[in-house]
């Protein structure tokens, strides 16, 4: 039985990475023009693979310009990954939705895509019979200010070009200029001639209205001489030619903010915007002194996260907030720029009950369809129960004599008599004790005050908010006065405690800086401080009253 588990163990071992065995397929883009091409790519980290995929179910409705095999060996935490990518160039046969359909590779197979190919102008510019030649449009004649316009400049090249090309740089007067992806480069049917084509997308945000005109812009590169040396003993490759072409003048509208916008809300002009919440940890079961953590995101399609404004803050009752820096983020695709904005704050419940918070709204203008829109998030309540951890002191005031029945008179007399019979003996024994002979002190048995002081020294500069808090309150116990009275009499000594509670309920703690509650912990008015019976040398007092 042994032998035959020890057998079947490798075969099972084979069939799990069989079946693990993956063929994943992607595109470069998913939309493009009628004699265009796309490059399919598909990959597998099954080094047990041979051959090539079969393409045979691409020939109906693609053409295969070209493949290429591409293997890598990827070292990750020292564990070795080899991976194997095929690249294939397709020009689609037919326009619309195209599907490209899965292909095979052994066991494994790859997933259909679908591309979209648009139907381009019949009409060729003038240019196109010229081995090169660059194209630039804009997505739209007119746009309002500060949205997004997408210029698209495209080179064309029927000969073969040197390394050496360069385009010059995008600059526009008054506006925002973000480039869109990498540069793309693919193939193109050009009255029966292929051409290269090298794509390049810019989002522009003009910032003021009125009209934009954006300058030609010059690609240059040298040529490739393919013609034959007239010298036979010449060696190496003949220099080409040098090009230089320049795109058209392109002028663009840019209309003025609608007088029909809110005036104290953030001009928004945006394809689409969403705004959505999310929760850690879920509010269902809160507690007082609970830390929440309240993320707002705030995702833009048409606009860079630079431009989105901040999001409402939450400034409740009852609720103390510590936000965190915003994280903004931006990506490209098909439209233009999609910018997102994510906003977290920690909310730390400080008393019991209901609390309400309010609908967050953010206005903004949809440039799609021209028109004022509202996206909001609906206001919720938090239900807030009592802490048994914490002591939580009732404010003076809050009992009503209606609420106090006989039975808390009754305890209050027994309390009020207990303490009347102690304050007398406590009184007699202190009475006997002034005609006892002078006896010295027993030493201290708890900590003294300076080496509490030491303990609040090293926590805050280590900045350290755990430690500090535990330091601090063991140094607040041997005070004539709470923490908290401290607080409210010494200014600075309140704004460095605020600055402590949001690092501990907040997720900046790690960059809490103890130098300022130091600071104030030394500069209390001597008045207030807490006099050491003992001195700082900690001996008693050499003539004893």
């Amino acid at each position: 039985m042994t032998r035959f588990t020890a057998l079947l163990l490798p075969l099972l071992l084979c069939t799990a990475t069989a079946q693990a065995t993956e063929l994943t397929a992607s595109v470069d883009r998913s939309r493009l023009n009628s004699g265009e091409t796309v490059e399919l790519t598909l990959e597998t980290d099954d080094v047990t693979q041979f051959g090539k995929p079969d393409l045979t179910a691409l020939e109906p409705l693609f053409e295969v310009r070209g493949t290429r095999q591409v293997n890598q060996l990827n070292t990750l935490n020292g564990d070795n990954r080899a991976t194997t990518r095929w690249i294939i160039t397709l020009l689609p046969k037919e326009n619309g939705s195209v599907v490209i359909p899965p292909l095979q590779l052994g066991e494994a197979q790859s997933q259909p895509i679908t591309v979209q190919v648009i139907e381009s102008d019949t009409r060729e510019s003038q240019n196109s019979l010229d081995p090169v030649f660059i194209e630039a449009s804009l997505d739209q004649s007119s746009v309002y200010v500060q949205a997004q316009a997408i210029l698209t400049l495209r080179i064309y090249h029927s000969v073969s070009l040197y390394d050496d090309s360069s385009l010059t740089p995008l600059h526009i007067a008054d506006a925002r200029i973000e480039q869109l992806g990498d540069t793309r480069t693919y193939e193109k049917d050009l009255n029966g001639v292929r051409h290269g084509v090298i794509e390049m997308r810019y989002a522009i945000y003009p910032q003021h209205s009125g009209l934009l005109t954006i300058a030609p812009q010059t690609f240059s590169a040298t040529l490739v001489d393919t013609q034959p040396s007239q010298d036979a003993n010449a060696q190496g490759p003949k220099p080409g030619k040098l090009m230089r072409v320049s795109s058209a003048q392109i002028p663009l509208t840019v209309k003025p903010k609608p007088l029909t916008y809110p005036v104290d809300a953030p001009w928004l002009p945006a394809r689409s915007l969403s705004l959505s919440e999310s929760w850690n940890p879920e509010p269902e079961h809160t507690q007082v002194g609970d830390s929440l953590t309240r993320s707002l995101t705030l995702k833009v399609e048409g606009l860079a996260s630079s431009q989105l404004p901040a999001l409402p803050a939450t400034e409740v009752a009852g609720l103390r907030r510590y936000p965190d820096q915003p994280v903004l983020s931006n990506q490209s695709s098909e439209r233009g720029l999609i910018g997102s904005r994510e906003e977290r704050e920690a909310l730390v419940p400080n008393r019991s009950g209901a609390i309400d918070l309010p609908t967050v709204d953010v206005v903004w203008w949809n440039t799609f369809e021209d028109h004022l829109e509202h996206s909001s998030l609906p206001a919720r309540t938090l239900q807030v129960a009592n802490n048994p951890s914490l002591q939580i002191d009732t404010p003076a005031g809050t009992l009503q004599p209606s609420s106090v029945d006989n039975d808390v008179l009754w305890w209050w007399k027994l309390s009020t008599l207990i303490l009347a019979c102690t304050t007398l003996l406590g009184f007699g024994l202190w009475w006997r004790a002034r005609w006892q002979p002078a006896i010295h002190r027993a030493a201290q048995t708890g900590p003294s005050p300076r080496t509490l002081m030491d303990d609040i020294k090293r926590a805050s500069q280590a900045n350290d908010p755990q430690a500090t808090r535990q330091a601090l309150d063991a140094w607040a116990r041997q005070q004539p006065e709470t923490l908290a009275d401290m607080a409210a009499r010494f200014v600075p000594l309140s704004d460095a405690l605020d600055g402590l509670n949001g690092a501990l309920y907040s997720e900046t703690g790690q960059h809490w800086q103890g130098e300022d509650l130091w600071r104030a912990i030394r500069t209390i008015p001597p008045a207030e401080r807490v006099q050491d019976p003992v001195g700082d040398s900690g001996l008693p007092p050499l003539y004893p009253k």
